[in-house]
Protein backbone atom coordinates (compact mmCIF):
# COMPACT_ATOMS: atom_id res chain seq x y z
CA UNK A 1 0.00 0.00 0.00
CA UNK A 2 2.95 2.11 0.88
CA UNK A 3 4.22 1.91 -2.44
CA UNK A 4 1.10 2.56 -4.33
CA UNK A 5 1.07 5.67 -2.70
CA UNK A 6 3.71 6.41 -3.75
CA UNK A 7 3.31 5.70 -7.18
CA UNK A 8 0.00 7.44 -7.34
CA UNK A 9 1.49 10.49 -5.40
CA UNK A 10 4.72 10.83 -7.97
CA UNK A 11 2.29 10.04 -11.18
CA UNK A 12 -0.41 12.69 -10.46
CA UNK A 13 2.09 14.81 -9.50
CA UNK A 14 3.80 14.62 -13.52
CA UNK A 15 0.98 15.12 -14.77
CA UNK A 16 -0.19 18.31 -12.97
CA UNK A 17 3.43 19.73 -13.08
CA UNK A 18 5.01 18.89 -16.65
CA UNK A 19 1.22 17.55 -18.70
CA UNK A 20 1.51 14.24 -20.88
CA UNK A 21 -0.36 13.74 -24.39
CA UNK A 22 -2.55 10.28 -24.98
CA UNK A 23 0.33 8.04 -25.05
CA UNK A 24 1.92 9.08 -22.17
CA UNK A 25 -1.04 8.73 -20.34
CA UNK A 26 -1.93 5.25 -21.88
CA UNK A 27 1.61 4.42 -20.54
CA UNK A 28 1.52 5.81 -17.22
CA UNK A 29 -1.88 3.03 -17.12
CA UNK A 30 0.27 0.34 -17.88
CA UNK A 31 0.80 -2.06 -14.72
CA UNK A 32 4.33 -3.57 -15.20
CA UNK A 33 2.96 -6.26 -12.62
CA UNK A 34 0.29 -7.52 -14.54
CA UNK A 35 0.41 -10.36 -17.02
CA UNK A 36 0.63 -8.93 -20.68
CA UNK A 37 1.45 -12.07 -22.32
CA UNK A 38 -0.86 -15.28 -21.86
CA UNK A 39 0.50 -18.79 -22.28
CA UNK A 40 -0.61 -20.20 -25.47
CA UNK A 41 0.73 -23.79 -24.33
CA UNK A 42 -1.75 -23.59 -21.38
CA UNK A 43 -4.98 -22.20 -23.12
CA UNK A 44 -4.19 -25.19 -25.76
CA UNK A 45 -4.12 -27.97 -22.86
CA UNK A 46 -7.08 -26.10 -21.64
CA UNK A 47 -9.11 -26.32 -25.32
CA UNK A 48 -8.35 -29.79 -25.29
CA UNK A 49 -9.86 -31.20 -22.31
CA UNK A 50 -12.44 -28.94 -23.13
CA UNK A 51 -13.76 -31.26 -26.04
CA UNK A 52 -13.90 -34.25 -23.50
CA UNK A 53 -16.18 -32.36 -21.49
CA UNK A 54 -13.58 -31.23 -19.22
CA UNK A 55 -12.28 -27.52 -19.07
CA UNK A 56 -12.33 -24.46 -17.04
CA UNK A 57 -16.00 -25.07 -16.14
CA UNK A 58 -15.50 -26.23 -12.46
CA UNK A 59 -17.78 -29.48 -12.84
CA UNK A 60 -16.05 -31.97 -15.37
CA UNK A 61 -19.33 -33.91 -15.45
CA UNK A 62 -21.99 -31.47 -15.81
CA UNK A 63 -22.24 -31.76 -19.71
CA UNK A 64 -22.30 -35.57 -20.22
CA UNK A 65 -24.24 -36.43 -17.19
CA UNK A 66 -26.94 -33.69 -17.46
CA UNK A 67 -26.87 -34.24 -22.28
CA UNK A 68 -24.52 -36.90 -23.41
CA UNK A 69 -25.88 -39.06 -21.03
CA UNK A 70 -29.20 -37.71 -20.00
CA UNK A 71 -30.69 -37.05 -23.32
CA UNK A 72 -28.85 -39.27 -25.95
CA UNK A 73 -27.42 -42.31 -24.10
CA UNK A 74 -31.64 -43.18 -23.92
CA UNK A 75 -32.75 -41.21 -26.77
CA UNK A 76 -30.33 -43.24 -29.31
CA UNK A 77 -31.28 -46.72 -26.91
CA UNK A 78 -27.90 -47.13 -25.72
CA UNK A 79 -28.74 -47.26 -22.25
CA UNK A 80 -32.15 -47.02 -20.47
CA UNK A 81 -33.70 -45.96 -17.25
CA UNK A 82 -36.43 -46.44 -14.90
CA UNK A 83 -36.12 -43.80 -12.48
CA UNK A 84 -33.33 -41.83 -10.97
CA UNK A 85 -30.56 -39.58 -12.31
CA UNK A 86 -31.19 -37.46 -15.50
CA UNK A 87 -32.91 -38.68 -17.93
CA UNK A 88 -35.13 -37.07 -20.65
CA UNK A 89 -33.85 -38.79 -23.47
CA UNK A 90 -35.76 -41.66 -21.99
CA UNK A 91 -39.49 -40.75 -21.57
CA UNK A 92 -38.87 -37.41 -24.09
CA UNK A 93 -39.06 -34.69 -21.21
CA UNK A 94 -37.75 -31.29 -20.71
CA UNK A 95 -34.66 -30.73 -18.36
CA UNK A 96 -33.71 -27.40 -18.58
CA UNK A 97 -30.18 -27.99 -17.75
CA UNK A 98 -29.52 -31.09 -20.29
CA UNK A 99 -30.60 -28.50 -23.32
CA UNK A 100 -28.37 -25.30 -21.61
CA UNK A 101 -25.48 -27.49 -20.65
CA UNK A 102 -23.80 -27.66 -24.43
CA UNK A 103 -24.44 -24.11 -25.66
CA UNK A 104 -23.38 -22.38 -22.38
CA UNK A 105 -19.90 -24.87 -21.89
CA UNK A 106 -18.94 -25.47 -25.20
CA UNK A 107 -18.89 -21.60 -26.25
CA UNK A 108 -17.97 -20.31 -22.24
CA UNK A 109 -14.97 -23.23 -22.44
CA UNK A 110 -12.88 -24.76 -25.70
CA UNK A 111 -13.93 -22.25 -28.30
CA UNK A 112 -13.24 -19.02 -25.75
CA UNK A 113 -9.94 -20.70 -25.39
CA UNK A 114 -9.64 -20.84 -29.15
CA UNK A 115 -10.44 -17.94 -29.60
CA UNK A 116 -7.41 -16.03 -27.71
CA UNK A 117 -5.25 -18.98 -29.18
CA UNK A 118 -6.76 -17.51 -33.04
CA UNK A 119 -6.22 -13.94 -31.61
CA UNK A 120 -2.95 -13.98 -29.89
CA UNK A 121 -1.27 -16.34 -33.28
CA UNK A 122 -3.20 -14.07 -35.88
CA UNK A 123 -2.38 -10.46 -36.91
CA UNK A 124 -1.14 -7.92 -34.34
CA UNK A 125 -0.99 -10.88 -31.58
CA UNK A 126 1.96 -11.02 -29.51
CA UNK A 127 2.81 -14.56 -30.94
CA UNK A 128 1.67 -13.16 -34.50
CA UNK A 129 4.01 -15.63 -36.58
CA UNK A 130 4.73 -18.47 -33.58
CA UNK A 131 2.86 -21.69 -32.87
CA UNK A 132 1.73 -21.91 -36.14
CA UNK A 133 0.53 -25.48 -35.97
CA UNK A 134 -0.85 -24.71 -32.60
CA UNK A 135 -2.78 -22.06 -34.81
CA UNK A 136 -4.01 -24.90 -37.16
CA UNK A 137 -4.39 -27.38 -34.46
CA UNK A 138 -6.88 -25.06 -32.67
CA UNK A 139 -8.66 -24.22 -36.14
CA UNK A 140 -9.47 -28.23 -36.38
CA UNK A 141 -10.67 -28.13 -32.56
CA UNK A 142 -12.84 -25.60 -33.17
CA UNK A 143 -14.37 -27.01 -36.32
CA UNK A 144 -15.07 -30.09 -34.17
CA UNK A 145 -16.75 -28.08 -31.47
CA UNK A 146 -19.25 -25.59 -33.54
CA UNK A 147 -19.84 -28.55 -35.88
CA UNK A 148 -21.40 -30.45 -32.39
CA UNK A 149 -22.96 -27.12 -31.14
CA UNK A 150 -24.87 -27.01 -34.79
CA UNK A 151 -25.85 -30.22 -34.80
CA UNK A 152 -27.49 -30.14 -31.53
CA UNK A 153 -29.32 -27.00 -32.00
CA UNK A 154 -29.61 -25.95 -35.88
CA UNK A 155 -28.55 -22.29 -36.37
CA UNK A 156 -26.23 -20.77 -34.09
CA UNK A 157 -24.02 -17.67 -33.11
CA UNK A 158 -21.22 -18.35 -35.13
CA UNK A 159 -18.95 -16.03 -37.40
CA UNK A 160 -20.15 -12.91 -34.19
CA UNK A 161 -19.12 -15.33 -31.71
CA UNK A 162 -16.69 -15.18 -28.84
CA UNK A 163 -16.10 -11.75 -29.55
CA UNK A 164 -17.39 -9.96 -26.63
CA UNK A 165 -13.65 -7.84 -26.14
CA UNK A 166 -14.64 -6.45 -29.65
CA UNK A 167 -18.11 -4.96 -28.26
CA UNK A 168 -20.08 -7.96 -29.71
CA UNK A 169 -22.07 -9.12 -26.74
CA UNK A 170 -25.53 -10.16 -28.75
CA UNK A 171 -24.25 -12.35 -31.69
CA UNK A 172 -26.25 -13.12 -34.77
CA UNK A 173 -27.35 -16.60 -35.51
CA UNK A 174 -26.04 -18.06 -38.76
CA UNK A 175 -27.56 -20.81 -41.17
CA UNK A 176 -26.23 -24.16 -40.57
CA UNK A 177 -25.55 -24.34 -44.44
CA UNK A 178 -23.53 -21.56 -44.13
CA UNK A 179 -22.11 -22.69 -41.06
CA UNK A 180 -21.19 -26.23 -42.61
CA UNK A 181 -19.55 -24.51 -45.46
CA UNK A 182 -17.50 -22.47 -43.96
CA UNK A 183 -16.70 -25.37 -41.33
CA UNK A 184 -15.59 -27.67 -44.06
CA UNK A 185 -13.14 -24.47 -45.68
CA UNK A 186 -11.80 -24.18 -42.38
CA UNK A 187 -10.61 -27.86 -42.31
CA UNK A 188 -9.26 -27.40 -45.58
CA UNK A 189 -7.19 -24.64 -44.78
CA UNK A 190 -5.64 -25.61 -41.33
CA UNK A 191 -5.14 -29.24 -41.81
CA UNK A 192 -3.36 -28.56 -45.04
CA UNK A 193 -1.25 -25.85 -43.34
CA UNK A 194 -0.02 -28.23 -40.77
CA UNK A 195 3.61 -28.97 -41.53
CA UNK A 196 6.46 -30.28 -38.93
CA UNK A 197 8.86 -27.65 -40.07
CA UNK A 198 6.67 -25.27 -38.63
CA UNK A 199 8.07 -23.48 -35.34
CA UNK A 200 7.14 -25.72 -32.29
CA UNK A 201 7.02 -23.21 -29.76
CA UNK A 202 6.05 -26.10 -26.98
CA UNK A 203 3.27 -27.62 -28.91
CA UNK A 204 4.44 -31.45 -28.82
CA UNK A 205 4.30 -30.35 -24.59
CA UNK A 206 1.09 -28.86 -24.98
CA UNK A 207 -0.64 -31.30 -27.44
CA UNK A 208 -2.46 -33.83 -24.62
CA UNK A 209 -3.71 -36.37 -27.64
CA UNK A 210 -0.87 -36.55 -29.93
CA UNK A 211 2.16 -35.12 -28.65
CA UNK A 212 2.70 -32.73 -31.48
CA UNK A 213 2.86 -35.36 -34.15
CA UNK A 214 1.66 -33.40 -37.19
CA UNK A 215 0.78 -36.38 -39.36
CA UNK A 216 -1.72 -37.93 -36.65
CA UNK A 217 -3.47 -34.09 -36.80
CA UNK A 218 -3.35 -33.87 -40.16
CA UNK A 219 -5.20 -37.19 -39.96
CA UNK A 220 -8.19 -36.09 -37.41
CA UNK A 221 -8.53 -32.86 -39.71
CA UNK A 222 -9.14 -34.54 -43.07
CA UNK A 223 -11.36 -37.26 -40.70
CA UNK A 224 -13.33 -34.97 -39.28
CA UNK A 225 -13.88 -33.32 -42.76
CA UNK A 226 -14.67 -36.69 -43.73
CA UNK A 227 -17.40 -36.83 -40.99
CA UNK A 228 -18.97 -33.22 -41.88
CA UNK A 229 -19.06 -33.77 -45.58
CA UNK A 230 -20.99 -37.30 -44.89
CA UNK A 231 -23.55 -35.19 -42.51
CA UNK A 232 -24.99 -33.04 -45.18
CA UNK A 233 -24.66 -35.28 -47.95
CA UNK A 234 -28.62 -35.71 -47.75
CA UNK A 235 -29.05 -31.84 -48.70
CA UNK A 236 -25.75 -30.97 -50.69
CA UNK A 237 -24.23 -33.68 -52.79
CA UNK A 238 -21.81 -31.95 -54.77
CA UNK A 239 -20.57 -30.22 -51.80
CA UNK A 240 -19.97 -33.70 -50.01
CA UNK A 241 -18.68 -35.21 -52.76
CA UNK A 242 -16.02 -32.46 -52.97
CA UNK A 243 -14.98 -32.90 -49.16
CA UNK A 244 -15.33 -37.03 -49.43
CA UNK A 245 -12.62 -36.49 -52.09
CA UNK A 246 -10.19 -33.90 -50.12
CA UNK A 247 -10.05 -35.56 -47.39
CA UNK A 248 -9.50 -39.04 -49.14
CA UNK A 249 -6.77 -37.56 -50.33
CA UNK A 250 -5.20 -35.65 -48.09
CA UNK A 251 -5.16 -39.23 -46.00
CA UNK A 252 -7.85 -39.96 -42.90
CA UNK A 253 -7.46 -42.42 -40.02
CA UNK A 254 -5.04 -45.41 -40.73
CA UNK A 255 -5.24 -47.65 -37.97
CA UNK A 256 -6.57 -47.52 -33.81
CA UNK A 257 -3.27 -45.73 -33.17
CA UNK A 258 -4.92 -42.70 -34.88
CA UNK A 259 -8.08 -42.33 -32.49
CA UNK A 260 -8.34 -39.35 -30.75
CA UNK A 261 -8.36 -39.92 -27.04
CA UNK A 262 -8.21 -37.04 -24.03
CA UNK A 263 -5.80 -38.02 -21.72
CA UNK A 264 -7.62 -38.06 -17.93
CA UNK A 265 -6.27 -38.82 -14.85
CA UNK A 266 -7.55 -39.33 -11.02
CA UNK A 267 -5.95 -35.96 -9.63
CA UNK A 268 -5.67 -33.36 -8.70
CA UNK A 269 -9.11 -33.50 -7.51
CA UNK A 270 -12.34 -35.32 -8.14
CA UNK A 271 -13.19 -31.71 -9.75
CA UNK A 272 -10.29 -31.41 -12.24
CA UNK A 273 -9.12 -33.76 -14.64
CA UNK A 274 -11.09 -36.77 -14.49
CA UNK A 275 -13.34 -38.68 -17.12
CA UNK A 276 -16.74 -36.88 -16.95
CA UNK A 277 -18.84 -40.11 -17.79
CA UNK A 278 -17.29 -42.22 -15.13
CA UNK A 279 -17.76 -39.56 -12.50
CA UNK A 280 -21.97 -38.97 -13.96
CA UNK A 281 -21.84 -42.49 -13.02
CA UNK A 282 -20.08 -42.74 -10.08
CA UNK A 283 -22.17 -44.29 -7.22
CA UNK A 284 -23.03 -40.95 -4.60
CA UNK A 285 -21.13 -38.34 -6.85
CA UNK A 286 -23.18 -38.21 -10.31
CA UNK A 287 -25.49 -41.50 -9.63
CA UNK A 288 -26.47 -42.24 -12.67
CA UNK A 289 -27.47 -45.74 -13.13
CA UNK A 290 -25.99 -47.57 -15.78
CA UNK A 291 -28.42 -50.02 -17.12
CA UNK A 292 -28.38 -51.06 -20.56
CA UNK A 293 -30.89 -51.13 -23.18
CA UNK A 294 -32.58 -53.82 -24.60
CA UNK A 295 -32.06 -52.79 -27.80
CA UNK A 296 -28.65 -52.85 -27.28
CA UNK A 297 -27.99 -55.91 -25.65
CA UNK A 298 -30.18 -57.91 -28.05
CA UNK A 299 -28.30 -56.56 -31.15
CA UNK A 300 -25.19 -57.46 -29.94
CA UNK A 301 -26.48 -60.76 -28.85
CA UNK A 302 -27.21 -61.57 -32.47
CA UNK A 303 -30.09 -63.44 -34.78
CA UNK A 304 -30.10 -66.28 -31.94
CA UNK A 305 -30.76 -64.91 -28.54
CA UNK A 306 -30.74 -68.05 -27.16
CA UNK A 307 -26.54 -69.35 -28.21
CA UNK A 308 -23.90 -67.00 -27.93
CA UNK A 309 -21.85 -69.07 -31.49
CA UNK A 310 -23.42 -65.90 -32.97
CA UNK A 311 -23.04 -62.95 -30.50
CA UNK A 312 -20.92 -59.81 -31.30
CA UNK A 313 -17.98 -59.42 -29.14
CA UNK A 314 -18.75 -56.61 -27.76
CA UNK A 315 -21.04 -58.00 -26.22
CA UNK A 316 -19.02 -58.40 -22.59
CA UNK A 317 -16.67 -55.71 -23.35
CA UNK A 318 -19.91 -53.28 -22.81
CA UNK A 319 -21.75 -55.17 -20.31
CA UNK A 320 -20.24 -55.76 -16.67
CA UNK A 321 -22.81 -58.77 -16.12
CA UNK A 322 -26.21 -58.85 -13.96
CA UNK A 323 -26.07 -58.06 -10.27
CA UNK A 324 -23.52 -57.14 -7.49
CA UNK A 325 -21.29 -59.47 -5.64
CA UNK A 326 -21.86 -62.69 -7.93
CA UNK A 327 -22.07 -61.05 -10.82
CA UNK A 328 -24.13 -63.36 -13.63
CA UNK A 329 -21.68 -62.57 -16.66
CA UNK A 330 -23.06 -65.18 -19.17
CA UNK A 331 -23.77 -63.70 -22.64
CA UNK A 332 -26.74 -65.77 -23.03
CA UNK A 333 -28.17 -64.35 -19.94
CA UNK A 334 -27.32 -60.89 -20.21
CA UNK A 335 -30.56 -58.41 -20.67
CA UNK A 336 -31.20 -54.96 -21.08
CA UNK A 337 -34.17 -52.80 -19.93
CA UNK A 338 -36.85 -51.75 -22.46
CA UNK A 339 -36.44 -47.76 -22.78
CA UNK A 340 -39.77 -45.78 -21.51
CA UNK A 341 -40.60 -47.24 -18.53
CA UNK A 342 -41.00 -46.49 -14.73
CA UNK A 343 -40.58 -48.89 -12.28
CA UNK A 344 -44.26 -49.65 -11.79
CA UNK A 345 -44.46 -50.06 -15.15
CA UNK A 346 -41.43 -52.74 -15.37
CA UNK A 347 -42.57 -54.74 -13.02
CA UNK A 348 -45.83 -54.84 -14.36
CA UNK A 349 -43.74 -56.18 -17.76
CA UNK A 350 -41.86 -58.19 -16.30
CA UNK A 351 -44.72 -59.76 -13.92
CA UNK A 352 -42.24 -59.23 -10.63
CA UNK A 353 -42.96 -57.15 -7.49
CA UNK A 354 -41.20 -55.89 -5.93
CA UNK A 355 -39.17 -55.91 -9.19
CA UNK A 356 -34.92 -55.47 -8.05
CA UNK A 357 -33.55 -53.95 -11.55
CA UNK A 358 -30.34 -54.59 -10.13
CA UNK A 359 -30.62 -58.40 -10.34
CA UNK A 360 -32.61 -58.22 -13.78
CA UNK A 361 -30.26 -56.16 -15.98
CA UNK A 362 -26.66 -55.49 -17.71
CA UNK A 363 -24.92 -52.80 -16.42
CA UNK A 364 -22.22 -50.92 -18.15
CA UNK A 365 -18.86 -52.98 -17.47
CA UNK A 366 -17.03 -50.65 -14.29
CA UNK A 367 -13.96 -51.51 -16.42
CA UNK A 368 -14.74 -48.95 -18.61
CA UNK A 369 -15.56 -46.53 -15.95
CA UNK A 370 -12.97 -45.28 -14.03
CA UNK A 371 -12.18 -41.61 -13.31
CA UNK A 372 -8.72 -42.08 -15.48
CA UNK A 373 -9.97 -43.15 -18.43
CA UNK A 374 -9.23 -41.33 -21.58
CA UNK A 375 -12.12 -39.28 -23.07
CA UNK A 376 -12.72 -41.08 -26.94
CA UNK A 377 -13.59 -37.79 -29.20
CA UNK A 378 -13.15 -39.79 -32.52
CA UNK A 379 -11.71 -43.30 -33.81
CA UNK A 380 -10.93 -45.16 -36.87
CA UNK A 381 -13.82 -46.98 -37.33
CA UNK A 382 -16.19 -44.66 -37.38
CA UNK A 383 -13.52 -43.45 -40.41
CA UNK A 384 -13.51 -47.08 -42.24
CA UNK A 385 -17.93 -47.10 -42.23
CA UNK A 386 -17.93 -43.46 -43.43
CA UNK A 387 -16.26 -44.47 -46.16
CA UNK A 388 -17.46 -47.25 -47.20
CA UNK A 389 -21.16 -45.45 -47.37
CA UNK A 390 -19.31 -43.10 -49.53
CA UNK A 391 -18.44 -46.01 -51.29
CA UNK A 392 -22.13 -47.08 -51.11
CA UNK A 393 -23.82 -43.98 -52.23
CA UNK A 394 -20.72 -43.18 -54.85
CA UNK A 395 -20.22 -39.71 -52.99
CA UNK A 396 -16.68 -38.23 -53.59
CA UNK A 397 -14.05 -39.98 -55.76
CA UNK A 398 -10.26 -41.38 -54.87
CA UNK A 399 -11.52 -44.23 -52.05
CA UNK A 400 -8.89 -47.16 -52.68
CA UNK A 401 -10.72 -50.54 -51.57
CA UNK A 402 -14.38 -51.38 -52.15
CA UNK A 403 -17.53 -50.58 -49.85
CA UNK A 404 -16.90 -54.36 -48.42
CA UNK A 405 -13.65 -53.85 -47.25
CA UNK A 406 -14.02 -50.64 -45.55
CA UNK A 407 -16.82 -51.97 -43.60
CA UNK A 408 -14.98 -55.28 -42.53
CA UNK A 409 -11.87 -52.84 -41.42
CA UNK A 410 -14.58 -50.76 -39.63
CA UNK A 411 -15.75 -53.53 -37.71
CA UNK A 412 -12.39 -54.86 -36.78
CA UNK A 413 -11.56 -51.46 -35.48
CA UNK A 414 -14.47 -50.73 -33.15
CA UNK A 415 -14.26 -54.41 -31.89
CA UNK A 416 -10.29 -53.97 -31.08
CA UNK A 417 -10.20 -50.32 -29.99
CA UNK A 418 -11.30 -50.88 -26.26
CA UNK A 419 -7.85 -51.55 -25.24
CA UNK A 420 -7.03 -48.25 -23.57
CA UNK A 421 -9.81 -48.28 -20.96
CA UNK A 422 -8.38 -51.43 -19.73
CA UNK A 423 -5.69 -53.89 -20.95
CA UNK A 424 -8.00 -57.04 -20.79
CA UNK A 425 -10.82 -55.48 -23.46
CA UNK A 426 -9.59 -57.51 -26.68
CA UNK A 427 -11.27 -59.05 -29.22
CA UNK A 428 -9.06 -61.63 -31.38
CA UNK A 429 -8.91 -61.40 -34.78
CA UNK A 430 -10.57 -64.84 -34.83
CA UNK A 431 -13.63 -63.80 -33.48
CA UNK A 432 -14.08 -60.92 -35.74
CA UNK A 433 -13.60 -63.09 -38.31
CA UNK A 434 -16.12 -65.40 -36.85
CA UNK A 435 -18.21 -62.76 -36.88
CA UNK A 436 -18.15 -61.15 -40.30
CA UNK A 437 -18.52 -64.61 -41.75
CA UNK A 438 -21.74 -65.08 -39.67
CA UNK A 439 -23.01 -61.50 -40.41
CA UNK A 440 -22.01 -61.26 -44.37
CA UNK A 441 -21.74 -57.71 -45.99
CA UNK A 442 -24.89 -56.68 -47.19
CA UNK A 443 -26.42 -60.34 -46.95
CA UNK A 444 -27.76 -60.51 -43.98
CA UNK A 445 -29.86 -56.90 -44.03
CA UNK A 446 -29.23 -53.89 -46.41
CA UNK A 447 -25.74 -52.55 -46.69
CA UNK A 448 -26.11 -49.10 -45.72
CA UNK A 449 -28.49 -50.29 -42.66
CA UNK A 450 -25.40 -52.80 -41.44
CA UNK A 451 -23.28 -49.66 -42.38
CA UNK A 452 -25.34 -47.82 -39.88
CA UNK A 453 -26.01 -49.87 -37.24
CA UNK A 454 -22.08 -50.42 -36.91
CA UNK A 455 -21.28 -46.88 -36.39
CA UNK A 456 -24.49 -46.53 -34.01
CA UNK A 457 -22.10 -49.24 -31.66
CA UNK A 458 -19.18 -48.09 -32.37
CA UNK A 459 -20.41 -44.85 -30.50
CA UNK A 460 -21.05 -46.03 -27.08
CA UNK A 461 -19.58 -43.29 -25.04
CA UNK A 462 -20.08 -40.67 -27.75
CA UNK A 463 -24.26 -40.27 -27.26
CA UNK A 464 -23.73 -36.77 -29.11
CA UNK A 465 -22.44 -38.37 -32.25
CA UNK A 466 -24.42 -41.47 -32.12
CA UNK A 467 -27.88 -39.64 -32.19
CA UNK A 468 -26.47 -37.71 -35.06
CA UNK A 469 -25.68 -40.47 -37.62
CA UNK A 470 -29.00 -41.84 -36.24
CA UNK A 471 -30.75 -38.68 -37.25
CA UNK A 472 -28.83 -38.56 -40.89
CA UNK A 473 -29.07 -42.35 -41.63
CA UNK A 474 -32.09 -43.56 -40.01
CA UNK A 475 -30.18 -46.53 -38.65
CA UNK A 476 -30.81 -48.39 -36.70
CA UNK A 477 -34.19 -48.54 -36.80
CA UNK A 478 -35.05 -47.51 -33.33
CA UNK A 479 -39.22 -47.83 -32.37
CA UNK A 480 -39.46 -45.07 -30.02
CA UNK A 481 -40.85 -44.41 -26.71
CA UNK A 482 -44.54 -43.21 -25.29
CA UNK A 483 -44.37 -42.66 -21.98
CA UNK A 484 -47.44 -40.54 -20.45
CA UNK A 485 -46.51 -36.64 -20.34
CA UNK A 486 -44.08 -37.01 -22.39
CA UNK A 487 -43.55 -33.84 -25.30
CA UNK A 488 -43.01 -35.38 -28.53
CA UNK A 489 -46.16 -36.98 -29.25
CA UNK A 490 -44.16 -40.03 -28.76
CA UNK A 491 -41.24 -39.13 -31.15
CA UNK A 492 -37.27 -39.57 -30.25
CA UNK A 493 -36.15 -36.11 -30.17
CA UNK A 494 -34.19 -34.59 -33.15
CA UNK A 495 -32.74 -31.20 -31.80
CA UNK A 496 -32.23 -29.94 -28.09
CA UNK A 497 -33.52 -26.28 -27.24
CA UNK A 498 -32.07 -23.45 -26.93
CA UNK A 499 -30.71 -22.16 -23.33
CA UNK A 500 -33.63 -20.06 -21.91
CA UNK A 501 -31.05 -17.47 -20.86
CA UNK A 502 -30.37 -17.18 -24.63
CA UNK A 503 -34.09 -17.05 -25.85
CA UNK A 504 -34.71 -14.17 -23.08
CA UNK A 505 -31.40 -12.37 -23.62
CA UNK A 506 -29.68 -12.47 -27.19
CA UNK A 507 -32.33 -10.32 -29.29
CA UNK A 508 -31.26 -12.14 -32.44
CA UNK A 509 -32.86 -15.30 -31.06
CA UNK A 510 -35.86 -14.71 -32.81
CA UNK A 511 -34.36 -13.59 -36.52
CA UNK A 512 -31.87 -16.06 -36.47
CA UNK A 513 -32.35 -18.88 -34.46
CA UNK A 514 -33.63 -22.60 -35.65
CA UNK A 515 -37.63 -22.38 -34.89
CA UNK A 516 -40.02 -23.47 -33.82
CA UNK A 517 -38.12 -24.14 -30.95
CA UNK A 518 -38.72 -27.79 -30.42
CA UNK A 519 -37.36 -31.14 -29.75
CA UNK A 520 -39.35 -32.47 -33.12
CA UNK A 521 -37.96 -29.69 -35.12
CA UNK A 522 -35.32 -30.78 -37.74
CA UNK A 523 -32.28 -28.94 -38.32
CA UNK A 524 -31.18 -28.54 -42.17
CA UNK A 525 -29.06 -31.45 -42.87
CA UNK A 526 -31.58 -33.81 -41.50
CA UNK A 527 -33.93 -34.96 -44.40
Amino acid sequence: MKNLKKYIKYGLAAVLVTGCDTKQLHDLNINPQALNEVNLNFIFTSAELGIASNGSSGDNRFIDWRTNIGMFSYAIQHLANSGGGIAPGDKYTVNSETNAAPFEFTYNDQLKNVAEILKQSGPGGFAEGKYKNMREAARIIRAFSFARLTDLYGNIPYFEANKGIEGIFFPKYDTQDAVYADLLKELDEATAALNASNPDEGFKTADFIYNGDIARWKKWGYSLMLRLAMRISNVDAAKAATYVTKAAAGGVFASNADNVWVKLADGPSEWVNQNGISRAFDAGDGGQPTYLSATLVNFLKGTNQAAATDDDPRLMIISGGIGSGTVNTDPVKQKGMPNGYDLAMLEKFENQKPLDVSKTYSRINAKMLQDSDPYMIMNYGEVEFLLAEAIERKIGTGIAGTAKSHYEAGVKASMQMYTPFDASLTVSDAAVTQYLTTYPYGVTKPALEMIGEQMWVNKFFNWWEAWSDWRRTGYPKLTPTNYPGNVTNGTIPVRLRYPTNEVAGNPNYQTGATLPDEFTTKVWWDK
